[in-house]
């Protein structure tokens, strides 16, 4: 299939197809850079300056012969190379990553030092490997920055892999022809590059503006979901995260637990010391909550100084749990650095089988909680009843009334019949 593209390509010009990949790419980092201004995504800003490098180093490719007497011809390939460079720290500003500044330069660097040794300049067969290598590595690179994007399904997170990796691919293919003793290449496959690039650079940026638009949602959907003071979600986020670990655990049957916490005394803190303290006190016991609980447990603050905790695990294991919540807060409270205000939180925890409904689990364990309360506050108080599913309860009912209208038997069928 390629030879028959690159046979096909003969008959283009190769400057007019250069002329059209400048243009794509200038054209593209100018809406990257428009993009960035909407969407202040520091990558799209890098992405797109890169661009503009790129097709910059392209129109200076095309006048060479007329800048040869102030510019020199390998500046050109040295911007292009930056470029590249820069496309892969954009990729890792996606991640939070900071920029590396060395590795960035380096295969322009290289391509530096080498144009202006007294070797390289006349070997233009190890100056295509070179380059070759250099570009192939820098997109490999990009691809794995963009593969680590752990947010989006496989189904999407192919493209992101597939497109660079091809471009890679397609880049070490002039190192496989030296390999094999083919010094130079075809006009023909030099067409075939450049439709390549053409492609790529349109694929990548397609590539980072939807990796942008899926940051964006995230992000104002992690704001509907999320208390603002203490950063933890909020009732509508507690629910659909809850429902998510609960559908989890259905398949192994695993048991989950609620924990419901209410900070004792509240109003009295608030009376006492002020609203403000009284938010540093909910904020330090979310802090606490979350550095307690593992990390795949649900926390959630829904309302006033009441949270809830929804996790994997039997009720022993919940109230060990919840025990640690209780005395890490305890000496949280008091601990240098903090509000420096008494406080204490009372915590009721229910268990039950995956299935059952969460408002179920919540109000057995707001039960449990308020026996806490009248037991003293600042404790942890189990329900020992395991929550059974629906299923489970409509069996024991059937079972009932089966026994209820049966005639009557002998003292000593009946607990078999039980069994």
């Amino acid at each position: 299939m390629f030879a028959r593209l690159a046979e096909a390509s003969t008959s283009l010009d190769i400057g007019t197809l250069f002329v059209i990949a400048t243009c794509v790419t200038t054209l593209l980092g100018l809406f990257l850079l428009f993009a960035w201004m909407q969407d202040r995504v520091q990558a799209l800003a890098w992405w797109g300056l890169a661009y503009l490098i790129g097709g910059f180093s392209g129109v200076l490719w095309q006048l060479g012969d007329a800048l040869s007497p102030w510019v020199p011809s390998w500046i050109a390939d040295v911007l292009l190379l930056i470029a590249l460079g820069m496309i892969w720290s954009a990729a890792r500003l996606f991640h939070g990553r900071q920029v590396r500044w060395g590795a960035m330069c380096f295969g322009a660097t290289v391509w530096a030092a080498s144009s202006i040794s007294s070797v390289m300049p006349h070997s233009p067969a190890a100056r295509i490997m070179l380059s070759s290598v250099i570009v192939a590595t820098y997109t490999f690179l990009i691809a794995a920055e963009l593969w680590r994007e752990r947010r989006k399904s496989l189904i999407r997170r192919w493209p992101a892999l597939f497109v660079p990796m091809l471009h890679g691919a397609i880049f070490l293919f002039p190192v496989a022809l030296a390999s094999l003793g083919v010094r130079s290449l075809a006009t023909g496959w030099i067409a075939v590059f450049a439709i390549e690039v053409v492609l790529y650079v349109v694929g990548a940026a397609f590539i980072v503006l939807v990796l942008a638009k899926d940051r964006a949602v995230n992000r104002y959907k992690a704001a509907a979901e999320t208390d603002p003071l203490t950063a933890l979600l909020n009732r509508r986020g507690f629910f659909t995260a809850a429902a998510a670990l609960m559908a989890g655990n259905k398949s192994s049957k695993a048991p989950v637990s609620v924990l419901a916490f209410d900070l004792d005394r509240f109003k009295s803190i608030n009376d006492r010391f002020g609203h403000k303290s009284g938010d540093a006190v909910l904020g330090l016991f979310a802090r606490v909550a979350r550095s307690s609980l593992r990390a795949e447990d649900v926390v959630g603050r829904i309302g006033g100084e009441e949270f809830v905790a929804v996790i994997s695990g039997t009720l022993a294991e919940a109230s060990i749990a919840a025990e640690r919540v209780r005395s890490a807060f305890e000496r949280a409270a008091v601990a240098p650095g903090s509000p420096q205000i008494p406080a204490t939180v009372s915590i009721g925890v229910a268990c039950g089988m995956p299935d059952v409904s969460i408002d179920v689990l919540i109000s057995r364990a707001d039960a449990v909680l308020y026996r806490a309360k009248e037991n003293g506050r600042n404790r942890v108080e189990p329900d020992e009843m395991m929550v059974s599913s629906g299923a489970e309860r409509l069996l024991d009912s059937r079972a009932q009334m089966k026994l209820a209208t049966m005639p009557a038997v002998s003292a000593l069928t009946v607990p078999i019949l039980v069994r």
